[in-house]
Order: C-alpha cells, then sequence, then structure tokens
C-alpha cells in the first residue's frame, strides 16, 4: 500500500507521523517533570516524629491608668414623654457635671435605654369560694438610661463617683482600674514569654545533644489579672456627696497594679 503512494503523498504521511511522535515525546517529557516535582514534595504534609517542646512564661505588671464605672437614672411618670424627659433632665445635668470634671465627651457612653409600662393588679381574691378575675390598669410609664464613665484622671475618679451620686444617680456598678491599652502589655508579656522557651530550648538541645530545626508548632494561653473593682451603690455615694458638701473627705481609691502574665508552649523538629 505504501509503494503505491506518490512522493508528495509519502511526505505527506511521513510528516505527519513524525508531528505525532513529537506531540507524544513532548506529553511523556512533561509528565516526566511533573512526576519529578510531585516526588520531591513526598512526605512534606507529615508531622515531624522527632520533636521536642519547650514552655515559656512572661509577666509585666502596668499601673492602671483609667477608671470606668456605670450608672442609670430611672424616673417614672404617667406617659413616656413624662418620664423621658424627667430622666433627660438629670441625666444631663449628670453628664455636665461631669464634664465639667475634665472626663472627655467620648469617654461618656449610653450602654442602655428603655422604656417599659408599670402596670397595677387589682382582684384574684378568693372569697367565699368566689374568686374574681383580676384587673391590669395601666398607672404610668418607667424609663431608664444607663451611661458608662471612663475617668483618665485616675486620682480624680473618687470625686467624679461622688459627684454622680450626689445627683440622684442609680444602679452604680463598681469602679474598675483597667489598662486602656491592654493590647502593648500583652504584647511585652508574650515576647518575653517566647524569649524565655527559647532559652530553655537552646539549653535542653545541648543537653540531649541534638540540633534545633524548624518550629512545627506555637501555642499560647494567659493569665490576665482581673481590672481592681469597688463597688459603690447609689445611695453610698449621695451620702459621700453630702459628707462632701460638709468638707469631708471623699475616699481614696488606690489604682494599685494589674499583673499580665503569657504562657507560650514551642514545638521544634530536632536533628
Amino acid at each position: 500500500m505504501y509503494q503505491s503512494l506518490s512522493d508528495v503523498q509519502k511526505k505527506r504521511l511521513f510528516g505527519g507521523v513524525m508531528a505525532v511522535i513529537i506531540l507524544l515525546a513532548v506529553f511523556l517529557g512533561v509528565k516526566s517533570l511533573n512526576a519529578l516535582k510531585e516526588t520531591s514534595y513526598i512526605g512534606k504534609g507529615v508531622y515531624p516524629s522527632n520533636i521536642v517542646s519547650v514552655s515559656g512564661m512572661g509577666e509585666v505588671y502596668t499601673v492602671p491608668d483609667v477608671a470606668q464605672f456605670s450608672f442609670s437614672v430611672i424616673e417614672e411618670g404617667k406617659t413616656v414623654k413624662e418620664a423621658q424627659d424627667k430622666a433627660s433632665t438629670k441625666i444631663n445635668s449628670i453628664i455636665d457635671a461631669v464634664k465639667k470634671m475634665d472626663v472627655e465627651e467620648k469617654d461618656i457612653k449610653t450602654t442602655g435605654y428603655n422604656s417599659y409600662p408599670k402596670y397595677e393588679y387589682t382582684g384574684g381574691y378568693c372569697t367565699n369560694g368566689y374568686c374574681p378575675p383580676s384587673k391590669q390598669t395601666l398607672t404610668g410609664y418607667e424609663v431608664t438610661q444607663s451611661i458608662t464613665v471612663k475617668v483618665r484622671k485616675t486620682d480624680t475618679a473618687g470625686d467624679v463617683l461622688t459627684q454622680v451620686g450626689g445627683l440622684g444617680a442609680q444602679n452604680i456598678s463598681g469602679l474598675d482600674f483597667v489598662v486602656d491599652d491592654m493590647d502593648k502589655a500583652k504584647d511585652e508579656a508574650r515576647a518575653k514569654a517566647i524569649a524565655d522557651a527559647k532559652a530553655k530550648a537552646k539549653v535542653l538541645a545541648k543537653d540531649l545533644g541534638v540540633r534545633l530545626d524548624t518550629i512545627v508548632n506555637f501555642y499560647e494561653s494567659g493569665d490576665y489579672q482581673p481590672p481592681i473593682m469597688y463597688g459603690m451603690g447609689g445611695m453610698e455615694l449621695k451620702t459621700q456627696a453630702m459628707d462632701a458638701s460638709a468638707n469631708r473627705p471623699v475616699p481614696q481609691l488606690p489604682t494599685g497594679e494589674n499583673k499580665v502574665v503569657s504562657y507560650i508552649t514551642i514545638t521544634y523538629e530536632i536533628k
């Protein structure tokens, strides 16, 4: 059959066969190259078996630079508007007084505002076997507004609390002394913990006669000391405000120190 072809047809057939051979060679070459690349990654995703773990601890002591507390104003009225007006008048007088004590507006935040109807229940008591239905009567409305205050001049926190209580604030929550930029303290404690762990790892590697390789795992946990808190009620502060007006001293509120602790664990591959 090949002999019966013309010279032109033979050339075309030869060219087609060569093209197929070249394409097949290229395809096999690419497949072989990919196989070699995959072989170089074998075992890279397997967790190493020769490892050593060390733990470190870092401590940082910080002096609180912010005092914060919360309070509420609760007022009642025959209508929602009446209750709101009473609450707004009292809240505004307290906020104005706080601002005059060098507390910035950005550090005074409303954290809750609620309005509820108030009811009076009558009837429902059984007499001689007769139980009349109870009756629900709307008697008015109650408005509650809650405020959180940050005092950046911590030595004036006692004065601010006394002033707030004296102006009729209610539900005054405990005074907390905290560090405003806690992340900075945590970062410093973590850095100390890592340095502690690395120093221990070098000593351990020397004692074991091994060489530290790459870090394959890292774990951190924190033990952050809670803020110093002083619980003070509205009635107590109102009494203190009256005492202050009689030239009696306001309470001293020492800030103390907060401790920030970071615990870390580093796992090394060893050789």
